[in-house]
């Protein structure tokens, strides 16, 4: 007994896409031993006594046999879900399911068959049974339309036939058509009068798309616009762009009765003209205010900006006050007193400058006026300072018979008056003293002070802010006498 077909799984009840590569034919298989004559219902039609072939099935309407004469092993249930797989311009490839009930006895095989369109002339296609559930019915005629049905084979006959609900037209199946448009044509594209335009649009779509191309709803000028289409992509081709091509192209693409479209914004720009007028509105000290229209020809494309330029009467050099300006209105400042000038605008767009400019009809005269200067208010920083001592006197130990100084150091402004003092005596003009102020260093000398020019010393600086006193204590030693001295 013949083993059972591995069962595959059911597919959806619809024609999937079409697979890359096409099955092979399945081997075939040798004919079974023809089932006794008994077994077979009475409506089997036999096979060609010239060429073995598996049994055919009965009818679809065909009426089940008596009981009393049904066999020993009943046939299967009719196989499921059948449905075609994949076709082209030769081939149908079509896949089903194992019937539900295959018996005791299992499956042996199964018989497929077609018959065309309109008539009932059913033929068997597979030589011996068929093991698998898929098969490719090859060498058909491109356009024929058939009807196909399988037939479920074991030892006790053959099952009731699945059929195709809708005859299969023999023909590539069309992928649908798809445009895929580059990245850089998904926004406006932008190109320059006298550019070239040579812009590539791939697509898909089986059998070969019919490609139309359309410029804001009509069709394309060909004395203008080119097109080359072939069967992977479609070319939109113009040798020199005039403004005239701008404008919303329109592709598309057609299979059957299923279409995709792409539009593509093309604009094509130019030089801006000049500013429609300009003029001086004001003029005052050393400031001209100016004032201009939009130009009337913006270059297919808007303004960015504006260039202002100045000209000196008596040069009559232009140069530029203001680039890349975006207001309808500037203030010239700067300008020098006793000239006159004149003034130009340029309009700006992507493409660049215009290549004119408007210029004012008036002149602009900067007047010599009067200038009173009055020089601001100043109050003259005050310096003066009440005496005041950065270094004090130290106090200070002499050997009497040495001469020794005292040291000390003041600021003030006006310049202080110095005063020593012994003991809280002005020194005066004692000659046995020696007193000494230079920029603000104060010192006084003691010529070899005795016995009794010990003391406390003071110094006073006196000027019309005040005073201030610093003082130390001097103490005057006796000479060490040696021993041989004293004898």
């Amino acid at each position: 007994m013949p083993s059972k077909p591995a069962p595959i799984k059911k597919a959806a009840k619809k024609e999937p896409a079409k697979t890359e590569e096409k099955a092979p034919d399945p081997a075939p298989q040798p004919a079974p031993e023809a089932a006794p004559t008994e077994a077979a219902p009475p409506q089997t039609t036999p096979a060609p006594a010239e060429k073995p072939k598996p049994p055919t099935p009965p009818p679809a309407d065909a009426a089940p046999a008596a009981a009393s004469e049904a066999p020993a092993d009943e046939p299967t249930s009719a196989p499921v879900d059948l449905f075609v797989e994949d076709k082209n311009d030769t081939s149908v490839t079509i896949i089903w399911s194992q019937p539900e009930n295959i018996g005791p006895t299992g499956l042996d095989g199964y018989v497929i068959e077609v018959c065309k369109d309109g008539t009932a002339d059913w033929k068997a296609v597979n030589e011996g049974l068929q093991k698998s559930c898929r098969y490719i019915i090859k060498d058909q005629t491109t356009g024929d339309r058939l009807k196909i049905r399988v037939v479920a084979v074991n030892a006790g006959g053959c099952s009731p036939p699945v059929t195709l609900q809708d005859a299969v037209l023999v023909e590539e199946i069309a992928d649908r058509p798809k445009i895929r448009l580059p990245r850089f044509l998904r926004q406006r594209h932008v190109a320059r009068v006298g550019d070239k335009i040579n812009l590539t649009i791939p697509f898909t779509g089986k059998p070969k798309p019919v490609v139309t191309w359309t410029k804001n709803g009509q069709p394309v000028d060909t004395k203008r616009v080119n097109t080359r289409n072939t069967d992977r992509d479609s070319i939109l081709f113009i040798r020199a762009a005039e403004r005239e091509d701008s404008g919303v192209y329109e592709m598309c693409v057609k299979v059957e009765d299923s279409e995709d479209k792409a539009s593509i914004t093309l604009q094509i720009v130019e030089l801006p003209g000049p500013p429609a007028s300009v003029k001086i509105v004001d003029n005052w000290g050393f400031n001209v205010a100016l004032e201009w229209a939009p130009p009337t020809d913006n270059g297919n494309t808007e303004i960015t900006g504006y260039t202002v330029q100045k000209a000196d009467k008596k040069t009559g050099e232009w140069f530029n006050v203001l680039e890349h300006y975006h207001r309808l209105n500037a203030t010239v400042s700067d300008l020098i007193m006793g000239n006159s000038y004149k003034f130009r605008v340029f309009s700006e767009n992507k493409v660049g400058k215009s290549e004119s400019a408007a210029v004012t009809k008036q002149e602009a005269k900067i007047l010599k006026t009067g200038i009173n200067y009055k020089p601001s208010d100043y109050k003259e920083h005050s310096f003066s300072e009440a005496p005041k001592f950065t270094t004090s006197l130290n106090d200070r130990a002499t050997t009497a018979g040495y001469s020794t100084k005292l040291l000390c150091s003041v600021r003030g402004f006006p310049k202080p008056t110095i005063q020593w003092m012994k003991n809280q005596m002005i020194i005066g003009d004692n000659p046995k003293y020696r007193q000494i102020c230079v920029q603000g260093i104060c010192s006084l000398e003691i010529r070899k002070p005795g016995n009794f020019d010990g003391g406390v010393y003071s110094c006073r600086a006196l000027n019309d802010l005040g005073e201030a006193t610093v003082s130390c204590k001097l103490e005057v030693k006796q000479p060490a006498i040696p021993d041989a001295d004293k004898k």
